[in-house]
């Protein structure tokens, strides 16, 4: 019968005979979901089967494999050994059940076998029955006693016993006494059960008809077969001590606690003989003390005192029981018992052992998680054996007894790894003694971790700045994103949302560094097409599945003053003269014109700023600096010529500042007529100032270019034709023509390919130029002669294949005509 943790009572047995050693045996199995219970005869070989755990729990093999089923048995030796692939417990090691358990029946022990996920503890009982392993024994080969030979009938004397370890039926049952005359025997039962024996004289002895007397006691057990043991009885007759020693009680009782100093005083015994003088004396002793008793306990042969001699285990032995004889100096004894009970004493400390700890264990586990399977024993009883088991109230963890000195460790809370990662778990067991004794064991408990957190930008949103004009491939900013996860589900990428920017993927404007987060420009801005940049930038993290986050990011393009201030007023023609007219009479201060210019920059690169450069008459008119308006400064008076020209500049205020300039023609006239008699030949005049110097410049460059390069070619040519000809005249092979292309077969006298004429010429009043490409005047051509056989003459030619117009060796004649 078990009662299991749940509440429920459960029990089921089966029984099976298996015949070993000629023993018939019966094993009982209760089968439970929290134990069962077989019985096995001792010293069954290693291997031998025990029973089929997997079939009596309930479970098929696959559960015992996955569950990494074991058995647990503390600090005591594992007798038993589980097959896990065959679900059957089968002897481990020999099991001598006197060793195991003496004298104490029924022989037991116990073990737990546990499974994991989930983790499953049932106990496993197994008894150990005895077999007639072993026979009765006397501790001496011969019991010599005197006996008076005026004993009186019915004199009673202790003989020793004979110790057999085997329990039940198969210890000692009975003692046999060889037939004699004088003496029969009386057996005795103690109160533990084991047996003794007395021989009682039924005939009086008589030392001169015969003096000594050899008897054998027989021990016989009640096994089968049967075992005995045999001690010769060596009696000497003796004269005249006819009263024997007596007790004054049959039994004694004491108490001692264990742990007692060597020399603790326990009791004394006394016996009384009526005789006088030395018949009288009375001397003490220990009959038949079994194992170590003899090194534990002492009597004082005189006083009858009893002493410790060794220590004392409750957990050993928690009483004893002794036999104490009284002799007196001619043979006669008397016989009584002692029963020595021992206290306990609260001397042992609860003994923690861990038998089964998860770690680590997920963030995420459930409430009520089993985190680890403990085991608490105290050796000592009673108050002192009470156990109780406790951890730190502020831990999220509880405990709760299972089976017997079985406690599990629960999770109470659903764990979070960010905040706490780990858990030092400190059990401590105390026992109810005084004072109480405890004992403590800490757990290390780990928290994997689980993605359950997105990453977590630095800020909420992020803006930048950079200057236009930048160079592609810069480093605009760097966004940061935390994830308070741990390792994998921790590390953090970093991604640009498909937005658009102005018409076009963000991603054609900025790129991203996945790793570090740093943003890059991904081309040159222009402030004047896109003044800022609006981005989703996504972190995620990489957990599976991954979890993320947006973050905004706003770019702000900064303007650089990268465009010259532009004149819209006055317009300004290549061919056509516009100009201002004031007339004479104009006060101070008059409006003459406003130049307007705008800059497509913004800020302070497009405030603009105007100033008078140059001026035909300085002192005449002024600028606003401000709004460009033209004034006079004075009046106007008819020494002031008519043609007015004013050079004005706009500048913006960037760093460095750009600039524009404008003219200005002013007419000083009071009607139209005389401003176009005056202004017929300004417009050849501008032209003729501002692109006479230029293109004299132009055209000196060209002509020595062009000299530079007609001298090396023709040196280049004269020395090529020198070789040729040096080749050709120390040559004794035939001479093969070489018809260059585009040549033809005629004579010719030249040595350069073209003949080039310069004719240039010009007016005082020309002011344009055009040059045409006429026909060459003369093409050389080179010919080779069939009756020469060294020389080459070149000729002139009215036609030549270079008039082509694709030839490379084309010659013209440039010629300037003045338009």
């Amino acid at each position: 019968m078990a009662l299991c943790h749940n509440g429920l009572v459960c029990c089921c047995s089966c029984r099976s005979q298996i015949w070993i050693f000629f023993l018939y045996f019966v094993i009982f199995v209760n089968v439970a979901s929290c134990q069962i219970r077989y019985s096995i005869p001792e010293e069954m070989k290693k291997g031998s089967l025990i029973g089929n755990v997997a079939q009596d729990l309930g479970l098929d093999l696959k559960r015992l494999r996955s569950g990494r089923a074991r058995i647990l048995t503390g600090e005591s030796p594992q007798y038993a050994d589980l097959k896990a692939d065959k679900g059957i417990l089968v002897v481990n090691e020999r099991m001598d059940r006197e060793q195991l358990c003496g004298d104490v029946t029924p022989c037991s022990f116990s073990f737990e076998i546990i499974l994991e996920n989930p983790i499953e503890l049932h106990r496993v009982i197994i008894e150990i029955l005895d077999i007639n392993d072993h026979s009765p024994a006397f501790k001496s080969r011969n019991i010599i006693l005197e006996i008076s030979e005026i004993a009186a009938v019915g004199s009673r004397f202790d003989l020793e016993n004979a110790d057999d370890p085997d329990v039940a039926i198969n210890t000692l049952q009975n003692y046999l006494l060889t037939s004699n005359d004088n003496f029969v025997l009386k057996q005795h039962s103690k109160a533990d059960g084991s047996k003794f024996a007395q021989m009682i004289l039924q005939k009086p002895l008589d030392r001169e008809t015969n003096p000594h007397l050899s008897l054998k006691l027989i021990a016989v057990d009640g096994g089968t077969p049967q075992r005995s043991g045999t001690v010769n009885i060596d009696i000497t007759v003796i004269d005249a001590n006819d009263n024997a020693p007596l007790f004054n009680q049959s039994v004694y009782r004491a108490t001692v606690i264990e742990n007692a100093p060597i020399g603790t005083y326990i009791t004394t015994v006394n016996a009384s003989d009526a005789d006088a003088g030395s018949y009288g004396l009375v001397a003490y002793y220990f009959s038949n003390l079994k194992g170590g008793l003899a090194d534990i306990f002492n009597i004082d042969s005189a006083s009858g005192k009893i002493t410790t001699t060794g220590n004392l285990d409750y957990e050993k032995h928690k009483k004893y029981e002794i036999r104490v004889g009284a002799k007196d100096q001619h043979g006669l004894n008397d016989g009584s018992n002692i029963i020595i009970e021992v206290i306990d004493v609260n001397d042992n400390a609860p003994v923690i052992n861990v038998m089964s700890f998860s770690s680590p264990v997920s963030e995420d586990a459930p409430t009520g998680t089993t985190i680890a399977v403990i085991n608490v024993k105290d050796s000592d009883s009673e108050k002192n054996g009470q156990i109780t088991c406790s951890i730190d109230s502020n831990l999220p963890f509880k405990i709760q007894s299972s089976l017997t000195n079985y406690y599990n460790l629960l999770s109470d809370v659903v764990f979070d790894r960010e905040t706490t990662s780990e858990y030092n778990i400190t059990i401590t067991t105390t026992d109810s003694g005084s004072p109480p004794l405890s004992s403590a064991t800490t757990l290390r408990l780990v928290i994997s971790d689980v993605n359950d957190n997105a990453p977590i930008f630095t800020k909420k949103s992020y803006s930048a700045h950079i200057v236009e004009n930048n160079e592609p491939g810069v480093s605009i900013f760097t966004v940061s994103a935390r994830d308070v996860d741990w390792n994998q589900n921790a590390r953090v990428s970093y991604l640009l949302e498909e937005t658009q920017v102005s018409g076009s993927p963000a991603s054609t404007h900025v790129s991203i560094n996945s790793e570090t987060g740093v943003l890059y420009a991904a081309r040159s801005f222009d402030y004047e097409q896109i003044k800022a940049l609006q981005l989703v930038v996504k972190a995620q993290d990489g957990g599976s599945p991954p979890l993320s986050s947006n973050v905004s990011v706003k770019i702000l393009i900064q303007d650089q003053n990268d465009n010259a201030p532009q004149v819209l007023y006055p317009v300004q023609t290549g061919g056509s003269l516009v100009a201002e007219m004031v007339p004479r009479s104009a006060d101070v201060g008059y409006l003459v014109t406003k130049v307007v210019a705008v800059d497509v920059d913004s800020g302070q690169n497009a405030w603009l700023s105007y100033k008078l450069q140059k001026a035909t008459d300085r002192a005449l008119f002024e600028v606003g600096l401000q709004n460009g308006e033209i004034r006079t400064i004075r009046q106007v008076t008819d020494k002031d010529a008519v043609k007015q020209r004013l050079t004005v500049i706009v500048e913006d205020n960037g760093q460095p500042s750009r600039s524009a300039t404008v003219i200005v023609n002013v007419a000083v006239a009071d009607s139209f007529p005389e401003v176009l008699s005056e202004f017929t030949d300004f417009t050849h005049d501008k032209e003729y100032n501002d692109n006479l110097t230029f293109y004299l410049i132009l055209a000196l460059a060209v002509v020595s270019f062009l000299f530079i390069t007609c001298l090396v070619v023709i040196i280049s040519v004269k020395i090529y034709r020198w070789r040729q000809s040096r080749i050709l005249y120390h040559s004794n092979l035939p001479v093969i023509p070489y018809y260059p292309p585009r040549y033809s077969d005629t004579l010719g006298t030249g040595t350069l390919q073209h003949v080039y004429n310069y004719e240039v010429c010009r007016t005082t009043d020309s002011r344009k130029s055009d040059c045409k490409f006429g026909n060459p005047g003369s093409q050389n051509v080179l010919i080779m002669d069939p009756s020469s056989t060294g020389t080459m003459q070149p000729i002139q030619s009215e036609k030549s294949i270079l008039d082509e117009p694709d030839s490379p060796l084309e010659v013209s004649s440039i010629r300037c005509g003045c338009a």
